[in-house]
């Protein structure tokens, strides 16, 4: 049975890669489905879901389609969640790889180090960096990548730890291949099916830790973002509900597709636990 079939078994997995697919394309779609800034005043505050054809979601406190804030909203949302994981798997990746491998003092090093960075909770660290570095594109996805790292250098660590003793890794060895040259196409190759998983869990966290810093004010104030869209209507949450209900319902929704996707990637990339579960 091969990796789609394996990844079609899970029937959450396939709901949560259809979410995501229509996120992504909607994301795509932004500026052709709503080619105006969303920030454009469009009509009067506070219209209903419905009250008008052309706003189908009501507009906000300023008189914004929040429909327009949606879909650009995704394309934010959705590039701080990858690109910040991105920049977590690159600190992550190679200091687990280099502690898992090396061992002894350098492993220990390298893990009271990742350790210090867990003793610190990563919101009010993310907080910190964001206030200090100003609140913009490039210090959010900063923020949130240092502090969701050390995961990744555990779980590399732990692989490359079951790894580093196989017989072709110590065959690279005997004919004197270099230590970088070993973890870099012998070791690491192997530790991808696990580390795309994270990453797929990653970016929900991300998604989730980018839209408390803007429901929070700590936004880039320049994009449109689906936490900033639920902070900006926190205060008329009883008489205009739906200007944080929908931006809301979408953060949930991407993020538990991202968590069911992840889910079935596991299943997929492990075939033991895939046959386990058979």
């Amino acid at each position: 049975m091969n990796f789609f079939k394996r990844f079609a078994r899970n029937r959450g997995a396939l709901i949560g890669l259809a979410i995501l697919l229509a996120v992504v394309a909607f994301a795509l779609l932004a500026p052709t489905l709503y080619p105006q800034s969303p920030w454009r005043m469009v009509g009067r505050p506070f219209m209903a879901p419905l009250a008008l054809d052309r706003f189908p979601l009501g507009t906000d406190t300023l008189g914004r389609d929040i429909a327009s804030g949606m879909v650009h909203g995704a394309r934010v949302s959705l590039m701080i969640g990858v690109v910040s994981t991105i920049v977590s798997l690159l600190i992550g990746v190679p200091l687990g790889a280099v502690a898992g491998y090396a061992g002894g003092f350098v492993d220990d090093a390298l893990m009271r180090f990742t350790e210090f960075f867990q003793t610190i909770p990563s919101f009010a660290l993310a907080i910190v960096m964001v206030a200090i570095l100003q609140p913009q594109l490039g210090s959010i996805v900063l923020a949130i990548g240092i502090v969701s790292w050390p995961p990744v250098a555990r779980l590399v660590r732990g692989e490359v730890l079951s790894l580093r003793t196989r017989e072709y890794v110590q065959a690279a060895v005997t004919i004197g291949q270099s230590t970088p040259r070993i973890i870099f196409s012998q070791i690491l190759p192997n530790t991808i099916a696990p580390i795309i998983v994270l990453g797929s869990l990653m970016i929900g966290s991300a998604i989730l830790l980018e839209s408390s810093l803007s429901f929070l004010g700590l936004g880039d104030p320049n994009l449109m973002s689906w936490g900033y869209m639920v902070g900006a209507g926190r205060t008329r949450l009883i008489d205009a509900w739906w200007i944080s209900f929908f931006p809301g319902l979408a953060i949930f929704l991407t993020v538990l597709a991202l968590n069911l996707a992840g889910e079935g990637l596991n299943d997929a990339l492990n075939p033991r636990l895939a046959r386990g579960r058979e």
